[in-house]
């Protein structure tokens, strides 16, 4: 059954059609086959629970949020206010880089909405201080991963509606691995920069710090409001996605009328679209769980590739290890809704805390993403940036080993991510 299930997917993706197809199609002509017993209403069903869970209508709120800043000048304000204060240091800029993505991930919760917003100003003044696109692009590509990290995340509020965790305490729990992983980029891009001698910007005077906050601080505003009402009880994750949209509104149409109401149609066009999509692929995935669980696969797939009783820690190794590599062909939110019932269950029974097993897979996500031959920010670079595939790709593998090397350090010591139970209860 698993081979004909993976052949159908398979087969429609080498035709070309998008990858909601195959996730429709597979599980239907599966259960047809293999359980001509089932009424083939319950398989449709399934397609509908997936998508009324609450939580879910963050998810367009979020996207909607992040479009509105993304169509004015948020990544712009964020990038003269973190340059000002350490643009000058050695590697300064693609320091800015980074902390950037981390801000803006805040915003967006998406790693390829962070590519598009923030790569575009970034790559020029990188490129304007002596990096080569070698050295610029795939900096940008791998520092967009924080904006899985850093809340709100798209991917935690998946994983959250497949496994009932919570989404509020996984956000909150995505801050410290966020920073660590920012740090890691920070002192690569200092030992780069002194290694090749790569420029950076004249050091800025207070006056002009000065201006950059005045511009940045209401954007700035927005990861406070939203985590610190999370963090302080005032609003749960779908109302602080709610908040978010007001937030942009008044930011970029309202204050700053960097936006225009007559482009809010058009904004609202292309996040029904994402959402659309979004919703398809959790309704999908959901069905196709449905049927690898009605057949018992899990549990033997678990066995085989587990053992009888697997230690925590084993069990978070082989999580990563099939996260990262579903990630680097298939898009992050497939391979969550595909996987995570599958390994849910045992990594529960081994003892790890589902929180940070969500942060173990949304960081896996994250690399995946990044990472040959699939990896969808590869794409939205070439895209974005018009370079070629091996271009794009020439300078990434660094960042690959930082990230594995920050997964390893989270897998061994999980008390990294489970310390927001220190200060923060849901």
């Amino acid at each position: 059954m698993i081979w004909m299930l993976l052949g159908i997917m398979f087969l429609l993706l080498f035709l070309g059609y998008p990858i909601m197809v195959p996730l429709i199609a597979a599980p239907l002509v599966v259960a047809l086959i293999f359980f001509p017993e089932l009424n083939p209403m319950v398989l449709i069903q399934q397609f509908s629970i997936g998508i009324q869970t609450f939580v879910l209508l963050a998810v367009p709120m979020f996207i909607f949020a992040a479009d509105i800043m993304s169509s004015g000048k948020t990544s712009t304000r964020l990038l003269d206010l973190v340059g000002s204060f350490i643009g000058h240091i050695r590697g300064g800029y693609a320091i800015t880089t980074a902390a950037a993505c981390a801000l803006f991930g805040s915003i967006s919760g998406s790693t390829q909405a962070t590519v598009v917003a923030v790569g575009k100003p970034t790559r020029e003044r990188l490129k304007e201080i002596g990096y080569k696109d070698k050295q610029a692009i795939p900096l940008i590509i791998n520092a967009s991963d924080l904006a899985l990290m850093i809340p709100p995340s798209i991917a935690m509020i998946v994983y959250g509606v497949v496994t009932g965790t919570s989404v509020g305490e996984l956000f909150i729990a995505g801050i410290v691995p966020g920073l660590i992983i920012f740090l890691f980029f920070a002192l690569y891009s200092y030992f780069l920069a002194t290694a090749k001698k790569l420029g950076n910007e004249r050091k800025a005077t207070w006056k002009q710090r000065g201006r950059a906050f005045k511009k940045a601080i209401l954007p700035l505003g927005f990861p406070i409001v939203i985590i610190g009402g999370i963090y302080l009880g005032i609003f749960s994750p779908t109302e602080a996605a709610a908040v978010s949209v007001l937030y942009a509104f008044l930011l970029e149409v309202v204050i700053y009328r960097d936006v225009k109401l007559s482009e809010l149609p058009k904004i609202a066009e292309s996040t029904a679209i994402v959402t659309a999509a979004v919703f398809i692929l959790v309704a999908a995935g959901t069905a196709l769980s449905w049927i690898l669980s009605y057949a018992k696969l899990p549990q033997e797939i678990t066995e085989a590739v587990l053992g009888s009783d697997p230690s925590a820690t084993y069990v978070l190794f082989i999580v990563a290890v099939f996260f990262f590599v579903g990630c680097m062909f298939v898009d992050p939110l497939v391979v969550i809704l595909i996987l995570t019932p599958i390994f849910y269950p045992v990594a529960m029974d081994a003892g790890v805390d589902p929180i940070a097993l969500g942060i173990i897979v949304t960081l896996q996500a994250a690399i995946g993403s990044a990472t040959p031959p699939f990896g969808v920010d590869i794409f939205t670079a070439i895209a974005v940036f018009q370079q070629p595939y091996k271009e794009i790709i020439k300078g990434i593998w660094p960042y690959i080993l930082i990230l594995v090397a920050a997964s390893a350090l989270f897998i061994l010591f999980p008390e990294i991510i489970t310390s927001y139970q220190y200060f923060y209860s849901d």
